[in-house]
């Protein structure tokens, strides 16, 4: 529900045990029935199908009094100038507070825009810096790959070579 039903009146705790029962089957649901009946409660409450039948009392009809006189037309108020001034005065300062506040708001708006123009700048200049720094990172990377490529080159003669010369000096 939108609204506390409790707080305004349109709901109340009950300890019926059907009531209870009801309620507890449907956790979270509203249930309801139709008013002034003692019906079970539904999700859907449904039209009850009989009305009670019950007349609207008759008016008794009026007859003129001759002792009330009748109400004389009153005659339209003419506004007071006073008030009118007032009323103009007070139009003209919420007029002047609108287009104020709506001129500070479209400043807030350009600053905020000119921040996210900046930011959005400083982003992208930093990316560029960032895939640069990468590249070069990478060129030194190949560099460092084929360097230990050509150490590990030359160290597998070398071994070779001492290896043999071992195997030589064993006989």
């Amino acid at each position: 529900m939108s609204h506390n039903a409790f707080q305004q009146g349109f709901a109340k705790q009950t300890d019926e045990t059907k009531v209870v029962a009801a309620t507890i089957a449907k956790p979270g649901v509203v249930l309801k029935r139709v008013v002034g009946t003692h019906g079970e409660f539904k999700v859907d409450a449904e039209l009850p199908t009989t009305l009670p039948n019950v007349k609207a009392p008759k008016a008794e009809p009026r007859r003129p009094n001759k002792k009330t006189p009748k109400p004389k037309a009153k005659k339209p108020e003419r506004p007071n100038p006073a008030a009118i001034i007032s009323f103009e005065k007070e139009r003209a300062k919420r007029l002047e507070q609108s287009a104020q506040e709506e001129a500070k708001n479209l400043r807030i708006r350009a600053h905020r825009q000119r921040a996210t123009e900046t930011a959005k700048s400083a982003l992208n200049a930093a990316l560029v810096k960032h895939e640069k720094e990468l590249a070069l990172i990478e060129r030194e990377q190949d560099k460092l790959y084929r360097r230990k490529k050509r150490e590990q080159d030359r160290w597998e003669s070398e071994r070779k070579r001492l290896e043999a010369a071992v195997d030589d000096a064993k006989g």
